[in-house]
């Protein structure tokens, strides 16, 4: 796992030299904001808005190749979260729990959350994929009998701002006897931060739960480890988001 970017806490903008962090009021450069957000002390723009925000940053993704509409959705997802922001909004209650390491089977992708934002991702193709006959084929015998379903989101590039890859399965039957054609990987003991989902579509109350998690992770109580997350689903219906923290 590769060691995490620092990412201005005002608009989003990954910090990789000191060249373009913010100042305190002595000239030294801090860590949470840009030089764009951030000299001397105070912010550039003190009385700026989330809203206002987002369409200030818009052109510089454009400029990056990023579709505007594209742009808007992914910041508009985003900058609430960090820590600038993520001051004005209630964070969502969770319960600490250690787990062991855990073997997971399924298939698998390589994604960014810029590319599932902007209309390019991969986990809803490979939420469908899992599903089809012949992928619950492989399943059967490879995988634990009945119990819950886990969309794991594993080996990070740089935190929430890079590539990751996510699995979709369930837990690996003890025998060892894996098929080609699924991937399988071992998730390491740790200490999560768990959060419940709302009642209602699945797809639309993780998506809220994961808007709530990405304000909480940037209020910076608990620090993540991104040594994998995980969503786990039970046939009862319910989901519960599992982040794994410090």
């Amino acid at each position: 796992m590769g060691q995490e970017q620092l990412q201005c806490q005002s608009c989003g903008m990954p910090m990789p030299g000191v060249d373009v962090q913010g100042t305190d009021g002595s000239g030294n450069p801090v860590t949470d904001y840009c030089i764009y957000c951030y000299e001397n002390g105070a912010f550039t723009q003190p009385d700026i808005k989330v809203e206002e925000m987002v369409e200030f940053c818009v052109p510089f993704l454009a400029e990056q190749g990023v579709e505007a509409d594209a742009a808007r959705r992914m910041l508009s997802m985003s900058l609430p979260s960090l820590k600038r922001w993520s001051t004005q909004t209630e964070h969502p209650a969770f319960e600490l729990v250690h787990l062991d390491e855990m073997k997971l089977i399924g298939i698998e992708a390589r994604t960014t959350n810029l590319a599932e934002m902007g209309g390019e991702g991969k986990i809803g193709g490979l939420w469908e994929s899992y599903q089809s006959e012949a992928v619950q084929r492989l399943m059967a015998g490879a995988s634990r009998e009945g119990g819950d379903v886990y969309g794991c989101y594993l080996e990070y590039e740089n935190g929430a701002m890079g590539e990751y890859t996510i699995l979709v399965g369930k837990l690996a039957a003890e025998d060892g006897q894996y098929p080609s054609g699924l991937s399988v990987k071992t998730i390491p003991a740790a200490k999560y931060a768990v959060f419940q989902t709302d009642e209602g579509h699945p797809h639309e109350a993780v998506a809220a739960a994961w808007q709530r998690i990405w304000r909480w992770a940037a209020a910076g109580e608990y620090k993540r480890t991104y040594s994998g997350d995980f969503e786990r689903y039970s046939p009862e219906g319910q989901v519960l988001i599992y982040i794994a923290v410090q």
